[in-house]
């Protein structure tokens, strides 16, 4: 059974820090790409953050410079550091593994930590 178990959120005033973790179980986590994915009230789930199983990463141009996204193979964990938070970044982050099964593409998805930015 695939696991993908999100943790960190939490409230933080702007200008703030918070890293994120995601603990994955259930498939081979080194060959996954590992995605942040968040979804604002009343806004569609948006791609935060991406780093493959060779660790290239891509960020959404709104958190470049500001997030950073890293994966422990040992530890079947991606991590996502959050510097210079605004209220903008006021979200629940999902942690997202996307694989092949065979020739077919599987995405797996976590429930979520609720990230609130606010003074």
């Amino acid at each position: 059974q695939v696991l993908l178990v999100e943790s960190g959120g939490g409230l933080v005033q702007p200008g703030g820090s918070l890293r994120l973790s995601c603990v994955a179980s259930g498939f081979t986590f080194s060959g996954a790409t590992m995605s942040w994915y968040r979804q604002a009230p009343g806004k569609g789930r948006e791609l935060v953050a991406a780093i493959t199983s060779v660790a290239d990463t891509t960020y959404a141009d709104s958190v470049k410079a500001r997030f950073t996204i890293s994966r422990d193979n040992a530890r079947n964990t991606v991590y996502l550091q959050m510097n210079s938070l605004k209220p903008e970044d006021t979200a629940v982050y999902y942690c997202n593994a996307n694989r092949w099964v065979g020739i077919q593409a599987v995405r797996s998805w976590g429930r979520g930590t609720q990230v609130t930015v606010s003074s």
